[in-house]
């Protein structure tokens, strides 16, 4: 048994490692993104579904409380969390629509749309995003494997080049807790960051 524990958290090392390596430039121009648009007086939009919809409500509450500094809150809703809102989209029309319809009520033109697929081919998030750039939002993805379908739209595409969900998940939130950490850092203590 520890052993096997032992493999995963070397495995999740590795994956992390390759990650940085082939999207360090990609998380700067994210960051750079959000914190351009939210000095602009814009909001972040994140979902995904499952552990990726955890993973959205999980940042866009550190957005808003704080992270690693006292600050101001940050305007940062997960699309994931109003079960009404999500159900009746569901039912009334399809889950593929539960976020582009959100993104059509509530995002403006500089908003960041940020999605986040481990498969890279949700349909409700790939909608999301082709309807987040027709109204003129910075649009963020969040992938893995190949990056699918949602790779080829987002103006960022962040990819974790990995076929096991977890370790997926596992590079995700540790991007997304960089990215928090860094909008902290440049907004709110030392903008000369580089």
């Amino acid at each position: 048994m520890e052993d096997h524990i032992i493999k995963i958290f070397k495995e999740s090392n590795r994956v992390k490692e390759a990650f940085i390596n082939e999207n360090l430039s990609k998380l700067v121009s994210v960051v750079e993104a959000i914190i351009a648009g939210l000095k602009a007086g814009n909001k972040i939009l994140i979902f995904g579904n499952g552990g990726s919809a955890a993973d959205a409500q999980h940042l866009a509450a550190e957005f808003i409380n704080r992270f690693v500094i006292e600050r101001p809150p940050l305007p940062a809703i997960a699309l994931t969390t109003d079960s009404s809102v999500l159900t009746s989209i569901g039912n009334d029309y399809d889950f593929s629509e539960v976020f582009s319809k959100q993104i059509r009520a509530i995002g403006q033109a500089g908003d960041i749309a940020w999605g986040i697929s481990t498969s890279g081919n949700s349909s409700n998030v790939l909608k999301a995003l082709e309807m987040a750039k027709k109204m003129g939002l910075v649009t963020v993805a969040f992938t893995g494997k190949d990056g699918g379908s949602i790779a080829k739209i987002a103006d960022f595409a962040v990819n974790v080049s990995s076929s096991v969900t977890a370790r997926i998940q596992e590079a995700h939130i540790t991007a997304g807790h960089a990215i928090c950490e860094l909008v902290d850092i440049k907004l709110f203590q030392k903008p000369d960051l580089k």
